[in-house]
């Protein structure tokens, strides 16, 4: 669940133009001049807030350079702190909190403790997100399973991005808590909310849910409950929908499904798929650049496993 938590990147830049037109609220170009993220505020102010969004999310996914991506991103952390803090702070707003800290969370900070605070601030954010936006899932955490599908049911498709930013946050979560068995216990709610987006989210998430709950379901072997074809179906859906741009699928494809059934052959084949891919596509250079590094590191590894 390392790099797929990027693909929360696309519209956290785009969710926070929406906030700059709320009133009574700190404006986002006005913030991203005061945090000097960006130069000359008069024409970013003379700027429309989603050409601005569009451009800025564009600049972070088609970067090859991982590591300036890195030391720019807890300049956007800051402001959407400040954002957030507001007791009226949107769905957009914390849904924005939710998925960027994520992210930065567990691709790019390499102390355990540390990813982990940072994990626990998304969770709490994509909670946020999701109570404001409807007060169905204010308890979706706590809610017996039992009666989880009736509250999802209750969710409207203008509501799912909120509960996407949800089920984000909660991944990144259980990612930065692996050895916390009340954490591993909530991926049968997390999958449950991922299903229900299959219904009602975005169409341009639609690649995401599907790479989400691929890894969910090959997280186990069979023994323990796992279902890896049913996994692989999910992975598979992914490359279609995606057109097979997002190496990271692949990546995950390989980690996941093939290492769980010991296919050496499609874990070897998918594996230098992604090295021998441009890196280079609209909307996921940054995705690939470090799915390539992963995917050799994976083939470095790959006699651990078979």
């Amino acid at each position: 669940m390392g790099i797929p938590l990027l693909r929360a990147l696309f519209s956290v830049l785009r969710s926070l133009a929406g906030a700059c037109v709320a009133p009574a609220r700190l404006s986002i170009l006005a913030g991203l001049c005061c945090a000097g993220v960006l130069s000359g505020c008069s024409s970013i102010a003379s700027s429309a807030a989603g050409d601005l969004a569009d451009n800025l999310s564009a600049a972070i996914l088609n970067q090859d350079d991982p590591e300036l991506v890195r030391e720019s991103l807890p300049a956007y952390l800051l402001l959407l702190d400040s954002l957030a803090s507001s007791p009226d702070a949107t769905p957009a707003v914390l849904g924005a909190a939710a998925r960027l800290y994520s992210a930065y969370a567990v691709v790019f900070v390499t102390d355990p403790d540390r990813a982990a605070t940072l994990a626990s601030r998304a969770g709490v954010y994509g909670l946020r997100a999701t109570c404001v936006a409807t007060a169905a899932t204010c308890d979706i955490e706590t809610v017996p399973f039992a009666d989880l599908g009736d509250r999802l049911e209750k969710v409207t498709p203008a509501q799912s991005g909120a509960l996407f930013s949800f089920a984000v946050g909660s991944l990144a979560y259980v990612r930065t808590h692996s050895e916390d068995w009340e954490a591993i216990a909530g991926l049968p709610r997390i999958e449950a909310v991922l299903t229900r987006l299959l219904v009602i989210g975005a169409p341009d998430e639609a690649g995401t849910v599907n790479a989400y709950l691929g890894i969910l379901n090959t997280l186990r072997p069979p023994a323990l409950g796992g279902q890896p074809e049913q996994g692989r179906a999910y992975f598979e859906k992914a490359i279609e929908l995606t057109g097979g741009r997002d190496l990271s699928v692949l990546v995950e494809y390989a980690r996941g499904y093939a290492r769980i059934v010991y296919d050496r052959e499609l874990y070897d084949s998918l594996l230098n798929q992604v090295l021998a891919a441009d890196p280079r596509q609209e909307g996921y250079t940054l995705l690939n650049t470090l799915a390539q590094k992963q995917a050799t590191e994976l083939l470095a590894a790959a006699n651990d496993y078979f």
